[in-house]
Order: structure tokens, then C-alpha cells, then sequence
């Protein structure tokens, strides 16, 4: 069976893209375990879990800004995203816990430092702070926030347009910053300093909890503007100067590669010109790889061939799904996304516990280790098929409820066509008059993401159909 890539208010064709990366993903963890001939033989020239989770970075660039400014609220924005995010990385992290204590699992270190650990957790951060990756999978989501952050500090400030100069900005950076930018520098500093690790991580939660509170609850724009500069700001540092894994130009890469999806967005959306988009996407996808070759040369000549594959395939692949875009996708397919949230936190914890038993270790043929990989992918699927309609589903639906309420934005301005209506709906609903402008439909976007002159028209219906999906974790 299949469905149309345009039902059920979803884009069908990225959850797609979501469910296959996923599964790249828990092929990249357990070939570590099984089928490791075939790892060996692949892995000369593709590393399948980088490969996956750059897939997942395009993805959520193209879908979250869509989200942000469908809603027109910071307010909705960050319900939404607690809501889509929270409750199953908050199970996740009590499996994990769960697992330690029956010697099923790890912890990572966390149990020797519980309350820095807590702290590095609290917005998903532990990446870009002093805290360890539990399950070794939520370094990506450090990424995600950062982003979410910068999106909702751009918005703010009426320039969130501009997709195009970021990614390019960003794949610069890469390229020029990459051999040079520290690692975990703050971290090292605080475990040097007489507070530690527990106030480098109080801290940075502090400043950034701070910055949302003042961008949701500030009654007026200079508040909120002020309060999404805050968080932005902190979370640049965070991503600059400590970031604990896997590469100095890491935190560079990814942005850039979330802006290219964003950018393609727009060229989807006919505010950006699909020549330029194209053009800037090639720059970026070079860019990117020019840093990962360059400054990891002394990974040796196999890494860097995995580099240059990954990025190039995972932008290809992006690039073939969305031109295939309105075909039909297979309902499995589809499917796999709509849970792969749940897949890309479980199957750690459900490697983990194959590890933990020893039996299951000895020397097997070939045909015997197909089959165990495939009954663990089936135990993988099969229990986050159930944390999603026991969880996720419900918790997103109360979501979507509780964000509806701050929904105005957008909406309330795309009705108030002409100048003035559109300056006193801006003012109203908090939002830049420029960015107004732009959702009423009487300016429009250049090339580079500038607002100026008189629209024309462009279709809405993709902005109407995204959910906000899960990101570029899956």
C-alpha cells in the first residue's frame, strides 16, 4: 500500500527520508556486534552512520523552520518542540538508568556525577556541555537545539530569511575555523576551577532558560529580542569552543548543512530562486567536504574518503527525495519515520543489552548473524512502535493543543493585506513588520533572503502540511 506524499498533513517523502536513515543508523551501532565482514567492506568507503545522521541535520532544516514559521509564535515554537522531544528522550534516559541497574547497560559515567549529568541533560545539551551522551545517540540533539535557537533568534529579529548566506557562512567556517577551534575547552577549564563542571552546565542552562523565558513571556519585542539573543548567543559559544564530540569543524558542518535544508525550503516555497538554491547548496556540499578532507587528514585516507561520501550522498539523497517529492511513498516507508524518533533512541539500549549477555557472543556463521540482526532491528522497531502511540503520539497531540493557543502569528497577519493592516496585525501578534510582510504576501524575499518588492504568488501548501517532524534526529 502506499499513500500520496501530500496526505494526512505530513510530508510523506521525509519521513521516508527519517525511516531509511534511521535504519542506516542502527546498522552503523550494530555491525559493531554482527555482520561485521559486511561493516568491513563497506565501511572502505562509506561510514553509513555518519552518513545517516547528515541525512537527518538536511531534514530537520528543511522542516522545523517551516514549522516555526507556520505557527508565527515563538511561544508555539518551543511548546510544540518540548512536546515533540521531552517525554521520550526523558524515557530514554530512564532506560538507560534502568539498564545500568541490572547490568543491561550504561551509563556513561553519569553515575559518578549525577547532578552534572542532570544538568547537561536539561535542554539536551550534554554535546556542548559537561555531561555524557546517554544514549550515546543524543550528541545530535545538542546540534538540534543549538539550531532551534538560532532559528528562533533570527526569527525574533525579523532576518531569518537570509538561509542561504548562513549555510554558506557556516561552510566557511568550517573550512577556515576548522583546524583551529578547541574542544571541550570550557569543560576543561571547569574541571580545573574550584565550582567545576556542575556550574559551567548551571550556567549555561541559566542564560538560556533565561533568554526563552524572556522570548515566550516578554510582553513586548525588545524582551523577547533580547531574551533570543541571549540564548543564541550562549548556545555559539557552547558550539565554538566546547563541543566533546566527534570533530573540532563538527558544530560548523552541521549548521551549515541545517541552513541548506532551510534554504531549499524556500526554494520549495518560491521565496528563493531554485538556480540560487541549487547553486549554494553545491557550495556548501563542497565547502563541507573540503573541511572534513582537509582537517582530518590525519584520520588517514580511508576516514577521509568516508567524509567526502557521506556528505556528498547524504545531499544527493536529500536532493532525490524532495525532486520525488510528490510520488507516492510506501506506507512502511512512511511509517518507519513517524516512529524513528523512538528507533534512533532505543536500539542503543537494545544493543546494549544483546553486549550484556555473553551467550550470545560465541563465533557464528555468517546466515546466523543475518538472522540475529535481524530479530534485534525487529525487537528495535517493535518497542518503539510501542513508546510511539504509547507516548509520543499522545503527548504530541496534548502538544499541538496546548501551541495552538499561541499559534497567532503568521496566521492572524496572512489575512490583513495592505500596509498599514499588516503593520498594526504585526504589532499585535509581536512580530518584525518585515517578516509580517512577508506572510501577509505583499513583499517578498530576494534571491538572498532580503525582503523587498511586490510579491508574487507561491504556493502555501507545503508550509500548511509540515508537522514540524521530529528533526534531524529522527
Amino acid at each position: 500500500m502506499s499513500r500520496s506524499a501530500k496526505s494526512a498533513g505530513r510530508l510523506a517523502w521525509l519521513d521516508a527520508l527519517r525511516g531509511f536513515a534511521a535504519l542506516c543508523v542502527v546498522f552503523d551501532h550494530g555491525s559493531t556486534l554482527l555482520l561485521r565482514p559486511a561493516r568491513d567492506f563497506l565501511y572502505q568507503w562509506l561510514n553509513l552512520g555518519q552518513y545517516g545522521v547528515f541525512v537527518f541535520f538536511l531534514v530537520s532544516g528543511y522542516i522545523v523552520p517551516a514549522s516555526l514559521e507556520r505557527k508565527g509564535s515563538l511561544p508555539a515554537f518551543w511548546t510544540s518542540r518540548a512536546f515533540r522531544l521531552y517525554p521520550m528522550y526523558a524515557v530514554a534516559i530512564v532506560l538507560a538508568t534502568i539498564a545500568y541497574e541490572t547490568g543491561r547497560g550504561t551509563l556513561r559515567g553519569a553515575e559518578q556525577h549525577p547532578l552534572t549529568s542532570v544538568a547537561s541533560w536539561l535542554l539536551m545539551l550534554p554535546n556542548l556541555l559537561a555531561g555524557p551522551n546517554v544514549p550515546n545517540v543524543i550528541w545530535t540533539l545538542s546540534y538540534e537545539m543549538v539550531f532551534y535557537l538560532l532559528l528562533a533568534a533570527l526569527f525574533s529579529w525579523g532576518v531569518h530569511r537570509y538561509s542561504g548566506g548562513y549555510a554558506v557562512t557556516w561552510a566557511a567556517g568550517a573550512v577556515a575555523l576548522g583546524g583551529v577551534l578547541p574542544m571541550a575547552a570550557l569543560t576543561h577549564w571547569a574541571r580545573h576551577s574550584a565550582r567545576g563542571p556542575l556550574a559551567l552546565n548551571g550556567t549555561a542552562d541559566a542564560l538560556i532558560i533565561a533568554g526563552i523565558a524572556l522570548a515566550v513571556f516578554g510582553r513586548r519585542r525588545p524582551a523577547a529580542r533580547l531574551g533570543t539573543a541571549l540564548a543564541a548567543l550562549t548556545a555559539l559559544i557552547l558550539v565554538t569552543v566546547n563541543q566533546g564530540s566527534p570533530f573540532p569543524w563538527s558544530g560548523c558542518v552541521v549548521l551549515a548543512l541545517m541552513f541548506t535544508g532551510t534554504l531549499l525550503y524556500r526554494a520549495e516555497q518560491g521565496q528563493v530562486g531554485a538556480a540560487t538554491a541549487a547553486g549554494i547548496a553545491v557550495a556548501v556540499l563542497a565547502l563541507t567536504t573540503v573541511a572534513g578532507v582537509w582537517h582530518g587528514a590525519h584520520y588517514g585516507s580511508q576516514w577521509q574518503t568516508q567524509w567526502a561520501s557521506s556528505v556528498l550522498l547524504a545531499g544527493a539523497t536529500f536532493g532525490i527525495g524532495m525532486a520525488a517529492r510528490n510520488r507516492t511513498v510506501p506506507r512502511a516507508a512512511a511509517w518507519l519515520g513517524v516512529i524513528s524518533y523512538s528507533v534512533y533512541l532505543l536500539h542503543p539500549l537494545v544493543f546494549d543489552a544483546y553486549r550484556s549477555v555473553p551467550a550470545l557472543h560465541r563465533t557464528h556463521t555468517m546466515p546466523v548473524q543475518a538472522e540475529l540482526f535481524a530479530a534485534l532491528v525487529i525487537v528495535i522497531v517493535a518497542a518503539s512502535a510501542v513508546t510511539y502511540y504509547l507516548v509520543e503520539k499522545p503527548v504530541q497531540r496534548l502538544g499541538r493543543r496546548v501551541a495552538a493557543r499561541y499559534t497567532t502569528g503568521y496566521t492572524a497577519v496572512a489575512g490583513s493585506v495592505g500596509g498599514g493592516a499588516v503593520a498594526a496585525a504585526a504589532a499585535e501578534a509581536g512580530i518584525p513588520p518585515a517578516v509580517a510582510a512577508v506572510a501577509a504576501g505583499t513583499t517578498e524575499p530576494d534571491a538572498a533572503g532580503a525582503v523587498s518588492g511586490p510579491a508574487t504568488a507561491r504556493s502555501t501548501s507545503s508550509s500548511s502540511r509540515v508537522a514540524g517532524g521530529s528533526g534531524g534526529s529522527p
